[in-house]
């Protein structure tokens, strides 16, 4: 028997701002359509990316993309076959995570913050000692990773498995 590897799609969440919320709606239907034919394809892995925008592009929200892709494959009967990756610049602080991931986020690229971290070590003017970017990376992810931690607990919910797509 041979394993199937892992196959990734990624979907932009952009829409043209000219649209409006008729491109929000539109774009949002997009994403349920690709996602759909994207599992029917064999991908495993759906990247949710809003990567791109610029005067004419805008984004849909991170959390309502994300929450309604679980529920359109529900339906579909085959949420089961691919996990949700979201690269967005929206996440930043424990809840964005903590919610992401209660709407079904299985994993989260916060490219923004991420790259806001290097930004504020290559222009920072203290005398301090600054940790090197990889050690100012892990600070931020072990923060956001207490922090989520910490979210579920008081949720009594031990394990992020547990906690993903609970709502």
């Amino acid at each position: 028997a041979q394993t199937a590897g892992v196959k990734t799609k990624t979907i932009s969440t952009l829409f043209k701002v000219s649209e409006g919320p008729k491109g929000l709606q539109k774009s949002l239907a997009r994403i349920l359509d690709e996602t759909s034919r994207a599992i029917n394809n064999g991908d495993t892995l759906i990247v949710l990316s809003d990567r791109g925008v610029d005067a004419e592009n805008t984004y849909i929200p991170s959390l309502l993309a994300t929450s309604a892709i679980p529920h359109h494959l529900i339906r579909e009967r085959n949420r089961t076959q691919a996990d949700i990756i979201v690269e967005s610049g929206e996440p930043r602080e424990v809840p964005h995570f903590a919610t992401l991931f209660g709407y079904g986020a299985s994993a989260i690229n916060p490219y923004l913050a991420l790259e806001t971290i290097a930004g504020l070590r290559a222009h920072s003017t203290t005398e301090e000692k600054i940790p090197d970017r990889d050690q100012a990376e892990e600070n931020f992810r072990e923060a956001i990773e207490e922090g989520v931690v910490k979210t579920m607990a008081k949720m009594g919910i031990s394990t992020l498995q547990g906690y993903i797509g609970a709502q």
